[in-house]
């Protein structure tokens, strides 16, 4: 089987990686993909979404997975230009994608679904959103895709504002409203399922870490580690989120007339009251996939294959006992930016780990260096979570690069 895979960080390396361990070799492709996915997949010329889609269809893909969330809204949206070429998608169509793309678009769906979610406030103008600070802490929501950093947990008016000016005024996302909602408290989680129609299937749950330093101080950014295991929440706890949340949202989606076949997260926040949503994502979370895609066993490539043309399979899939715990390094600068060139040094010296590569690229010395915010992640998987967590650091520990950031709490923060 020919697959495509739409992406270049870290997520799309995790889901090549299980893709290429699938039980029967597949002939494996990336757009546009990264140095360290090339080792895996062979990466795609193309200069334009019509232009991948032209390409797959004259070199005969069999499968397009979507990783990037960007491409599922520009244009007529990858999912929807792959049907017109009779290449089955595993991704949301554009409509669909929406929940993602659009933070007041998923809020209005989740107020008319009843699925529990904080009350909230669309604002068009910057004075719609000072007006709206009536609490703190609060949280501020930038109404479109934003790669993970337009979202702040603002505890003071001064934070709020400054964040308002930022994305009203100087616009630094783009155009685009601002939603205003209530801060739930509690510690969060997320929960991953393949949606096939009216058809569902609940993946592993992980937990992230959004803020850059310890403690979840400092800014939000695309996250910072992750930990995946059946054991991070109770099955009753896991079984609540599916009655009140999972379940709602597909037969919402079903009664709203939005096609959806691809991964579907649900950003949730465990509060007193119980599981409420924070957001969706219309794809595997990042970092979350590079702790959860080392604990899958079976036929990963099937199983997409076959929920991309309407028939999910839940039995082609298992999942690993145990542990699993991702830690982000970062480069110099981030999240405000980014300092490109760094040579990475120890990548050889990684024993018994996953290294995915988030941000790296090849050097005119064949060395990797770095190439965007976040830069490596390094899995270890483990009976425990004390297990893994230690065993993640050492072998982080043996890579280097200069202005590298990290935390040293992952795994080991909302657990204890």
């Amino acid at each position: 089987m020919k697959i495509l895979v739409t992406g270049k960080g870290g997520r799309e390396h995790a889901l090549i990686t299980a893709l290429s361990e699938s039980l029967e070799a597949h002939e494996l492709f990336a757009w546009p993909g990264s140095d360290a996915i090339a080792s895996l997949a062979k990466r795609v010329d193309a200069a334009s979404l019509p232009e991948l889609i032209a390409w797959m269809k004259s070199n005969a893909i069999d499968l397009c997975v979507a990783g990037e969330e960007a491409w599922l809204v520009k244009d007529e949206g990858l999912a929807n230009m792959c049907e017109q070429a009779g290449i089955p998608c595993w991704g949301p169509y554009k409509e669909a994608a929406q929940l993602e793309a659009s933070k007041a678009f998923a809020k209005h769906f989740l107020k008319r679904h009843n699925i529990p979610t904080a009350s909230y406030t669309v604002c068009t103008n910057a004075e719609e959103a000072r007006a709206a600070l009536t609490e703190f802490p609060i949280v501020l929501k930038f109404d479109g895709l934003a790669a993970g950093k337009g979202v702040a947990v603002c505890l003071t008016r001064e934070e709020a504002e400054e964040f308002i000016t930022d994305v009203m005024e100087k616009r630094i996302f783009g155009a685009g409203n601002l939603v205003v909602e209530s801060c739930l408290i509690g510690p969060e989680l997320s929960v991953f399922a393949s949606v096939c129609d009216d058809q569902y299937h609940i993946l592993m749950p992980a937990r992230d870490y959004k803020r850059i330093r310890d403690n979840d101080q400092g800014p939000n950014t695309g996250g910072m580690g992750a930990v995946a295991s059946r054991e991070i929440v109770t099955p009753e706890v896991l079984a609540r989120i599916e009655r009140e949340i999972v379940q709602p949202t597909v037969k919402g989606l079903i009664a709203d007339g939005l096609r959806y076949r691809g991964f579907l997260y649900f950003g949730l926040m465990l509060t007193s009251s119980g599981p409420y949503i924070i957001e969706y994502n219309c794809r595997f979370g990042d970092p979350e996939a590079e702790a959860v895609m080392p604990m899958v066993r079976g036929d990963f490539a099937n199983y997409v294959f076959q929920a991309a043309k309407g028939s999910l399979k839940p039995e082609l899939l298992t999942f690993a006992e145990g542990w699993s715990i991702c830690v982000i390094s970062a480069s110099a600068g981030y999240p405000a930016s980014s300092r490109n060139g760094d040579v990475i040094s120890g990548l050889g010296k990684v024993e018994g780990a996953r290294v995915y590569h988030c941000g790296t690229k090849k050097n005119e010395a064949g060395q990797f260096a770095t190439n965007g915010g976040r830069v490596l992640a390094v899995v270890a998987n483990a009976a425990t979570r004390e297990e893994a967590r230690a065993k993640a650091y050492a072998e982080t520990d043996k890579i280097n690069f200069e202005g590298m950031q990290l935390r040293s709490d992952i795994g080991q923060m909302h657990f204890d």
